[in-house]
């Protein structure tokens, strides 16, 4: 495993005797400004750090046990936050800020965000609280609370990390019936004048989706495609994961694999690998699955985004750089700055304008409990072990196999959406609530929809046969079940189920016109064979656990 280029700013034995500096600060009130940084928010440029007075205020960051248990957070996802964390408090520290740093292991601790503040704000008495706007309404709330319950004013700034603002998107999304991201993701590109030619799209077409759909390695053998870059873990990041190990043992997932980017120069290190290693074969094969491939060409820049160790720009113009000089195809590079500048800040969209109680909606009405297999991959679907124990190994999983096997199986089992939602948020390392939550309940479940209004996210359930994964993939070839059969002891789960859940949303699915096609060919099974397939579904949700 190649070692992680050194910083340009400290090498690892000074990460670490900075980190050990940090700690032996003594800090002391009154301080003029609080600034509290999450763990999301590790952007050097954040606007949280403008106009930062070294000698009178003082930067709360901090390490809390139920940031990592709320939702049963994954070792490495937890593992990537703290370690991340660090690395940025101790490149704050070296700039003179002065960092007060809660560790998780801290004998004092609350155990949660609001204590820290509350505790922080007691000993150093500051005159405000400033923080950039967090990703997620419950800590929003928690922190709105503040100016009233310790009586100090309290900041919170917009996010200049995103390329769209929520009074931008709130304009946009003002008066549509429906939001429609393939539309939001046109008016990006002519706004930000990406991929642009004279008021066009480069190449006459707005989104090249058509050109990506091969299945790899089905159309004749494949060279392996080249291994993502991997980091070494440093002395920081080693101590993290024992520290994790000791005071978080129950956590799923392991983090005996973890090799993920933690700093500003790792994440640029990781861009520069996909752009020149896996970019131009990334959009043919961004919705393929093969197992002992679990990266393929995908960029794994989501994580690094997510905690703004990157800007979405400077990835963006980097693929696009890219293209001009000839070493990456359009459709690739469409294909991945449609992922960024249109469905990541459409989806972030969502999150705040539809408010917290998004987060409640059931659409479909569905209320079963989430198989216990998703915790330890322990089961007969080839496809859904594949996916799950590659999570529990690795906290990664791309698109299509989050979409279409982990999530398509929830939804056609009427696994409740909130238990997907928090399955989703807590396993995969990029999670953060702003992008998990619309991404799931609304694309992946379908399910947040009101009475007055259908689903905002997606314009239907995407849902599929175990066809569709044995087209895209070679799970099926190691599996049991017959991917072709809708009933019966050998047949699918997801084809059994894909036609009970159109048998059973039949009149909720009628009015979608997109739905037509499939309800017709459920219409086309024969009563006898419908009545065998509502049995065989039956069976299959009560032997995995999905109880309604």
């Amino acid at each position: 495993m190649p070692r992680r280029p050194p910083s340009p700013v400290l090498e690892a034995s000074e990460q670490a005797g900075g980190w050990s500096a940090l700690l032996r600060t003594r800090i002391d009130g009154p301080v003029r400004r609080l600034v509290v940084i999450f763990g999301d928010q590790l952007a050097s440029d954040s606007p949280a750090l403008e106009g930062i007075d070294p000698t009178r205020d003082v930067v709360l960051m901090m390490e809390v046990v139920g940031e990592s248990t709320h939702v049963p957070s994954h070792r490495q996802r937890t593992v990537l936050f703290l370690a991340a964390m660090r690395h940025h408090a101790v490149t704050l520290h070296t700039r003179g800020v002065r960092v007060r740093y809660v560790t998780l292991d801290d004998v004092n601790s609350t155990g949660s965000i609001d204590g820290e503040v509350r505790r922080a704000a007691l000993l150093l008495r500051p005159e405000r609280i400033v923080l950039v706007e967090p990703g997620e309404h419950r800590l929003l709330a928690i922190a709105r609370g503040w100016a009233s319950t310790l009586g100090i004013p309290v900041d919170v700034l917009e996010d200049s990390h995103f390329l769209t603002t929520h009074a931008r998107f709130a304009s946009w999304a003002n008066g549509r019936r429906d939001l429609v991201m393939e539309f939001f993701y046109r008016d990006q590109r002519k706004r930000l004048d990406v991929l642009m030619e004279r008021g066009k799209p480069v190449g006459g077409e707005w989104n090249l989706d058509k050109l990506n759909r091969l299945p790899f390695g089905k159309l004749g053998p494949k060279p392996p495609p080249p291994l993502p870059l991997r980091f070494r873990p440093d002395e920081i990041t080693s101590e993290v994961m024992r520290l994790v190990e000791r005071v978080l043992p129950d956590l799923p997932g392991s983090a005996e694999t973890f090799d993920w980017p933690v700093t500003r120069e790792d994440a640029l290190g990781a861009l520069r690998d996909f752009i020149t290693n896996r970019l131009a074969l990334f959009g043919p094969y961004e919705d393929a699955m093969w197992t002992d491939e679990p990266f393929l060409y995908h960029s794994l820049l989501s994580a690094p985004l997510n905690l703004k160790l990157l800007s979405p720009r400077e990835c963006i113009d980097a693929a696009v750089h890219a293209y001009e000089e000839g070493r990456a195809p359009l459709q690739s590079v469409e294909g991945f700055v449609r992922q960024i500048c249109g469905w990541r800040e459409f989806i972030r969209g969502v999150y705040w304008l539809e408010g917290s109680e998004y987060q409640d909606r059931n659409w479909l009405g569905h209320r079963g409990s989430l198989p216990g297999f998703y915790w330890n991959g322990d089961t007969d679907m080839a496809c859904m072990r594949h996916c799950i124990e590659q999570v529990l190994s690795r906290g990664f999983g791309h698109h299509i196999q989050r979409l279409m096997v982990t999530g398509n199986f929830a939804l056609l089992a009427g696994v409740h959406p909130k238990a997907v939602s928090d399955w989703y948020l807590g396993m995969y390392v990029d999670a953060i609530d702003w992008v998990t939550l619309p991404n799931t309940l609304g694309m992946s479940q379908h399910a947040d929809g009101t009475e007055d209004r259908g689903p905002v996210v997606g314009t239907k359930p995407y849902i599929s046969s175990g066809q569709y994964i044995s087209r895209m993939s070679n799970y099926c070839g190691g599996c049991r079940f017959d991917p072709g059969a809708r009933s019966g002891d050998d047949a699918c789960p997801f084809t059994v189920l894909f036609w009970e859940f159109l048998d059973r949303h039949r009149d909720r699915l009628g009015a979608n016109r997109r739905m037509g096609m499939m309800l017709r060919n459920l219409d086309r099974i024969a009563p006898k064979e419908l009545a065998q397939i509502r049995v065989s579904a039956s069976r299959i949700k009560e032997r995995y656990g999905v109880d309604e």
